[in-house]
């Protein structure tokens, strides 16, 4: 499938879809509380959310090394981490992860290995060994594919104060499951204060 080219009002649209990207923020990640790290920066206002106009995955390279670059040199008061949300490219979900390996090379390249990582969410989010409409693979999915620029030492400090951080990925799969497809359509489709 080609990629989508940008909408001529560029600004509309990516107000669009940085409010879908909250909406899913708020309901899922902080609502079901599948990242029990997210409440404390979104509440401070330290998420920034940047919409790649990209169309194929050159142009998101570029912009995922200028966000990185931002990232590294903000403040971690003024901004703790970066959603690099990609409404026009990246919708396989394979080439989504030839990106990604590109994204982990450019880490390094960077010698910002070891000060931030990359985490993943995307629409078609498939765990290894799952089925495609297995309820866990929700726990990465979002409204569109996006790159999670994260800070190692927020990270760090998150899971110190977090007890039992490693036992987080099997209680997002179990609240998935108790969910089903049908509440998380439910719950997803409702409303919040920030919407």
């Amino acid at each position: 499938m080609p990629p989508s080219s940008p909408p001529a009002d560029s600004d509309s649209h990516d107000a669009t879809t940085i409010a879908a990207t909250r909406h899913w923020l708020t309901r899922a990640v902080i609502g079901l509380n599948l990242c029990p790290f997210a409440k404390a920066v979104h509440v401070k206002d330290q998420i920034r959310y940047a919409v790649s106009n990209a169309a194929d995955i050159e142009g998101v390279l570029a912009d995922l090394e200028s966000e990185l670059r931002n990232l590294a040199n903000a403040s971690p008061t003024a901004v703790d981490t970066t959603l690099l949300i990609v409404p026009h490219a990246l919708a396989d979900f394979l080439e989504y992860n030839d990106c990604l390996y590109f994204a982990d090379r450019m880490l390094k390249a960077l010698r910002l290995e070891g000060t931030l990582q990359i985490a993943s969410f995307h629409p078609c989010y498939q765990f290894e060994g799952s089925e495609p409409d297995d309820i866990e693979n929700y726990t990465n999915r979002s409204p569109y594919p996006i790159l999670h620029l994260l800070r190692e030492a927020s990270i760090e400090r998150a899971v110190d104060a977090f007890p039992d951080a490693a036992g987080i990925y099997e209680r997002n799969q179990e609240t998935l499951r108790r969910l089903g497809q049908q509440g998380w359509q439910q719950w997803m489709a409702a409303q919040t204060d920030t919407d």
